[in-house]
């Protein structure tokens, strides 16, 4: 009975042996943590800080791509050398007067330069009116 409990064993451990001795050379690699060419991590919290109503994308640039309006966003970016808060204020825009509080970040990477960004606005419609296409995910 105890031989055919360590063979019971055996073939149980041994395919988890192979599983972690294949993942161990993983585990040592060095991390990728930049994406090649233009890209930013954007996402949009509505309510207050503690709010787990995130929603976000990877927006990438060359070619655009990863976001509703991609080419729009990319194009506004690249105008304001990747400084969000340098996108001109839409105009002729009218927010309604409405506090539904939204927070819009980014982070990553314009032109070899990294990318931070954090700002919270009144309510989705001021957001978009001055971040222009980069945090308006809708179709």
């Amino acid at each position: 009975m105890t031989t055919t409990l360590r063979a019971v064993r055996a073939c149980l451990l041994l395919p988890l042996a192979l599983l972690l001795a294949a993942a161990a050379p993983a585990a040592h690699a060095s991390p990728r943590h930049t994406l090649p060419g233009n890209w930013l991590s954007l996402a949009v919290t509505r309510g207050d800080a503690r709010s787990s109503d995130t929603r976000g994308v990877l927006l990438l640039c060359d070619p655009p791509q990863g976001h509703a309006h991609a080419a729009a966003a990319c194009r506004q970016l690249a105008a304001a050398r990747g400084d969000i808060g340098r996108i001109p204020r839409r105009t002729g825009v009218m927010c309604p007067m409405l506090y539904a509080p939204v927070t819009a970040s980014a982070h990553g990477r314009w032109n070899g330069h990294r990318v931070d960004y954090r700002r919270a606005f009144s309510n989705s419609c001021s957001m978009k009116a001055q971040t222009g296409a980069v945090f308006d995910f809708t179709r």
